[in-house]
């Protein structure tokens, strides 16, 4: 008579420092947690597995008495790119993207909130979802080769996130150069404008954010979370209901299509598309 099979395990949320996907690597150095984007194969495109591990990360180090603060860093020369539009590589996809999109996976209210410092080292390019990443931990600090953009209205998506943070960090005008036209930004130039705190050179990027985060970590926690409500309540709310619908449109589907095609969406006019994405 065969054994009887095993009932499955019910689900339940990851064990230890295991932050639900191999591309996010958890470390404990001394006082503080480093998770480290390291999906290099995808250029660290976020799936919703990663945006939801990096949220838990948060969450998991605000928990930890050992712990003082949170350092988040990419590999090579990627911060984060924002989401996998392009469909992922079959691995890690617990959920597809799109039905995501419209999911509260997504780390940026829980960085925003976090008890405990979070600081993110830029080592390079840092658009969409990461550079969000960025701006709601509690400081940037990007190496000279860093560089930023926010693509989001050539993907069909009314980002009405970036619409509302970027207006009140770097004004109404720089918020429609960046979103209208999808240009980079330099590291210099976020510097100036004000989006991230500190450019360093690249080899010092790892020090320099250590060093932001330590100093971050000395000041009085219940003080600071004072001085972070009031700077929260600053930045205020995004149109969620506005942002959803767009998610669900024709347009943010045909910025999907034209995004893995590798093609300028159906809207551009034929005399202004160009060979490639966008």
């Amino acid at each position: 008579m065969s054994a009887p099979t095993p009932a499955p395990e019910a689900p339940r949320p990851p064990d230890g420092d295991w932050l639900g996907t191999p591309f996010l690597k958890f470390d404990r150095q001394g006082p503080f947690a480093v998770v480290t984007l390291d999906r290099p194969q995808a250029r660290n495109a976020l799936t919703p597995a990663m945006y939801f591990g990096i949220r838990y990360a948060v969450s998991h180090v605000d928990s930890d008495p050992d712990l003082a603060g949170l350092l988040l860093t990419g590999t090579g020369d990627v911060f984060a790119p924002g989401g996998d539009l392009g469909g992922g590589d079959g691995v890690d996809d617990w959920m597809t993207f799109g039905p995501a999109l419209s999911m509260d996976v997504t780390p940026f209210e829980t960085l925003r909130q976090s008890v405990k410092p979070v600081v993110s080292a830029v080592n390079g390019l840092c658009q969409g979802g990461g550079l969000q990443i960025a701006m709601c931990s509690d400081m940037a600090v990007v190496s000279d080769r860093a560089t930023f953009r926010v693509p989001e209205l050539y993907r069909g998506i009314a980002d009405t996130y970036y619409s509302q943070t970027l207006a009140r960090i770097i004004g109404p005008v720089r918020t429609r150069d960046l979103m209208f036209t999808g240009r980079t930004l330099t590291a210099q130039e976020a510097v100036d404008w004000g989006m991230v705190a500190r450019v360093v050179p690249h080899d010092e990027l790892a020090d320099a954010a250590r060093e932001v985060l330590a100093q971050c970590c000395r000041t009085a926690p219940r003080a600071r979370s004072v001085v972070k409500s009031s700077l929260d309540n600053y930045l205020g709310l995004f149109d969620r209901i506005g942002m959803k619908a767009s998610y669900s449109g024709d347009e943010a589907k045909e910025g999907f299509m034209a995004f893995k095609g590798r093609r300028s969406p159906s809207w551009v006019h034929p005399d202004l598309q160009t060979d490639g994405r966008l």
